[in-house]
Protein backbone atom coordinates (compact mmCIF):
# COMPACT_ATOMS: atom_id res chain seq x y z
CA UNK A 1 0.00 0.00 0.00
CA UNK A 2 1.39 3.39 -0.94
CA UNK A 3 1.93 6.04 1.69
CA UNK A 4 -0.80 8.21 0.17
CA UNK A 5 -3.33 5.33 0.19
CA UNK A 6 -2.42 4.54 3.80
CA UNK A 7 -2.88 8.17 4.82
CA UNK A 8 -6.27 8.30 3.08
CA UNK A 9 -7.40 5.19 4.96
CA UNK A 10 -6.15 6.58 8.28
CA UNK A 11 -8.00 9.88 7.72
CA UNK A 12 -11.22 8.00 6.90
CA UNK A 13 -10.89 5.97 10.11
CA UNK A 14 -10.27 9.13 12.15
CA UNK A 15 -13.54 10.66 10.99
CA UNK A 16 -15.63 7.51 11.30
CA UNK A 17 -17.46 7.75 14.58
CA UNK A 18 -19.04 4.93 16.52
CA UNK A 19 -22.85 4.99 16.53
CA UNK A 20 -24.44 7.15 19.22
CA UNK A 21 -26.59 5.15 21.65
CA UNK A 22 -30.25 5.92 22.30
CA UNK A 23 -33.05 4.11 24.12
CA UNK A 24 -36.66 3.87 22.95
CA UNK A 25 -40.03 2.68 24.18
CA UNK A 26 -42.37 0.66 21.99
CA UNK A 27 -45.56 1.70 23.79
CA UNK A 28 -48.49 -0.66 23.35
CA UNK A 29 -51.96 -1.39 24.63
CA UNK A 30 -54.50 -4.16 24.11
CA UNK A 31 -58.10 -3.03 23.69
CA UNK A 32 -60.19 -4.76 26.34
CA UNK A 33 -63.32 -5.38 24.25
CA UNK A 34 -61.69 -6.49 20.99
CA UNK A 35 -58.30 -7.76 22.23
CA UNK A 36 -56.68 -5.69 19.44
CA UNK A 37 -53.04 -4.74 19.85
CA UNK A 38 -52.16 -1.08 19.23
CA UNK A 39 -48.78 0.64 19.29
CA UNK A 40 -47.99 4.32 19.69
CA UNK A 41 -46.38 6.38 16.97
CA UNK A 42 -45.48 10.04 17.25
CA UNK A 43 -43.97 12.58 14.91
CA UNK A 44 -40.42 13.81 15.33
CA UNK A 45 -40.17 17.51 16.14
CA UNK A 46 -37.71 18.34 13.37
CA UNK A 47 -38.84 16.32 10.34
CA UNK A 48 -42.38 15.24 11.21
CA UNK A 49 -41.63 11.61 10.34
CA UNK A 50 -43.27 8.83 12.35
CA UNK A 51 -41.09 7.51 15.21
CA UNK A 52 -41.32 5.96 18.67
CA UNK A 53 -40.30 7.83 21.86
CA UNK A 54 -36.52 7.75 22.29
CA UNK A 55 -33.71 9.62 23.93
CA UNK A 56 -30.08 9.78 25.00
CA UNK A 57 -28.61 7.92 28.00
CA UNK A 58 -29.11 9.62 31.39
CA UNK A 59 -26.76 9.38 34.36
CA UNK A 60 -28.14 7.20 37.12
CA UNK A 61 -30.83 5.59 34.94
CA UNK A 62 -30.88 2.21 33.26
CA UNK A 63 -31.61 1.95 29.54
CA UNK A 64 -35.21 0.80 30.13
CA UNK A 65 -35.78 3.60 32.68
CA UNK A 66 -34.67 6.11 30.04
CA UNK A 67 -37.08 4.55 27.53
CA UNK A 68 -39.96 4.85 30.03
CA UNK A 69 -39.08 8.46 30.84
CA UNK A 70 -38.98 9.38 27.13
CA UNK A 71 -42.42 7.78 26.63
CA UNK A 72 -43.78 10.07 29.34
CA UNK A 73 -41.95 13.25 28.23
CA UNK A 74 -42.76 12.84 24.53
CA UNK A 75 -46.25 11.28 24.64
CA UNK A 76 -47.52 11.36 28.25
CA UNK A 77 -47.52 7.54 28.45
CA UNK A 78 -46.93 5.80 31.76
CA UNK A 79 -46.92 2.06 32.23
CA UNK A 80 -44.87 -1.06 32.81
CA UNK A 81 -41.59 -1.25 30.89
CA UNK A 82 -39.72 -4.49 30.29
CA UNK A 83 -36.08 -4.59 31.39
CA UNK A 84 -34.90 -6.60 28.37
CA UNK A 85 -34.55 -5.09 24.91
CA UNK A 86 -36.88 -6.41 22.20
CA UNK A 87 -34.56 -5.29 19.40
CA UNK A 88 -32.50 -2.45 18.05
CA UNK A 89 -32.33 -0.31 14.93
CA UNK A 90 -30.10 2.39 13.47
CA UNK A 91 -30.93 5.68 11.83
CA UNK A 92 -29.05 8.78 10.66
CA UNK A 93 -29.61 11.81 12.93
CA UNK A 94 -28.73 15.30 11.82
CA UNK A 95 -27.40 17.25 14.80
CA UNK A 96 -28.04 20.97 15.39
CA UNK A 97 -24.61 21.79 13.94
CA UNK A 98 -25.58 20.03 10.68
CA UNK A 99 -23.37 16.99 11.26
CA UNK A 100 -25.03 13.65 10.52
CA UNK A 101 -24.33 10.80 12.96
CA UNK A 102 -25.55 7.22 13.08
CA UNK A 103 -27.66 6.46 16.14
CA UNK A 104 -28.19 2.93 17.42
CA UNK A 105 -31.47 2.60 19.31
CA UNK A 106 -32.27 -0.17 21.80
CA UNK A 107 -36.03 -0.71 22.04
CA UNK A 108 -37.96 -1.71 25.18
CA UNK A 109 -41.63 -2.73 25.27
CA UNK A 110 -43.81 -0.58 27.52
CA UNK A 111 -47.41 -1.56 28.27
CA UNK A 112 -49.35 1.69 28.55
CA UNK A 113 -51.43 2.06 31.71
CA UNK A 114 -52.27 5.79 31.64
CA UNK A 115 -51.88 8.76 29.33
CA UNK A 116 -51.33 12.13 31.01
CA UNK A 117 -53.20 15.20 29.86
CA UNK A 118 -50.12 17.36 30.37
CA UNK A 119 -46.52 16.39 29.67
CA UNK A 120 -43.26 18.07 28.67
CA UNK A 121 -43.59 17.92 24.85
CA UNK A 122 -47.40 18.22 24.57
CA UNK A 123 -48.33 20.14 21.43
CA UNK A 124 -44.91 19.60 19.83
CA UNK A 125 -45.78 16.26 18.24
CA UNK A 126 -48.72 14.36 16.81
CA UNK A 127 -49.45 11.00 18.42
CA UNK A 128 -51.47 8.11 17.08
CA UNK A 129 -52.32 4.59 18.26
CA UNK A 130 -52.17 2.21 15.29
CA UNK A 131 -51.82 -1.49 14.48
CA UNK A 132 -48.33 -2.98 14.21
CA UNK A 133 -48.90 -3.38 10.46
CA UNK A 134 -49.77 0.31 10.08
CA UNK A 135 -46.78 1.32 12.24
CA UNK A 136 -44.47 -0.77 10.04
CA UNK A 137 -45.81 1.05 6.96
CA UNK A 138 -45.30 4.51 8.45
CA UNK A 139 -41.76 4.34 9.86
CA UNK A 140 -38.72 4.87 7.62
CA UNK A 141 -36.26 2.51 9.31
CA UNK A 142 -36.35 -1.08 7.96
CA UNK A 143 -35.04 -2.53 11.25
CA UNK A 144 -37.81 -0.75 13.19
CA UNK A 145 -40.38 -2.14 10.75
CA UNK A 146 -39.09 -5.62 11.56
CA UNK A 147 -39.32 -4.93 15.31
CA UNK A 148 -43.02 -4.08 14.87
CA UNK A 149 -43.58 -7.30 12.90
CA UNK A 150 -41.81 -9.46 15.49
CA UNK A 151 -43.62 -7.70 18.34
CA UNK A 152 -46.99 -8.37 16.68
CA UNK A 153 -46.11 -12.07 16.43
CA UNK A 154 -44.91 -12.24 20.05
CA UNK A 155 -48.03 -10.50 21.37
CA UNK A 156 -50.35 -12.71 19.28
CA UNK A 157 -48.77 -15.75 20.94
CA UNK A 158 -49.06 -14.22 24.43
CA UNK A 159 -52.68 -13.19 23.88
CA UNK A 160 -53.57 -16.64 22.54
CA UNK A 161 -52.07 -18.25 25.65
CA UNK A 162 -54.01 -15.95 28.00
CA UNK A 163 -57.43 -16.63 26.45
CA UNK A 164 -59.27 -19.23 28.52
CA UNK A 165 -59.96 -22.42 26.58
CA UNK A 166 -63.62 -23.00 25.81
CA UNK A 167 -64.80 -26.40 26.94
CA UNK A 168 -67.91 -27.57 25.11
CA UNK A 169 -70.90 -28.30 27.33
CA UNK A 170 -72.02 -31.91 27.41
Amino acid sequence: MTLLARLATDVQLMFRRPPRQQYAALCYRVKKKTNELEVLLLTSRETGRWVIPKGWPMDGRTAYEVAAREAFEEAGVRGTVEDQTIGCYSYPKVLKNGLSVTCKVQVYALEAATIAKNFKEKGERKTEWVSCDEAAKRVNEPELREIFRLFKRRMAEQLAESVPRQIPAE
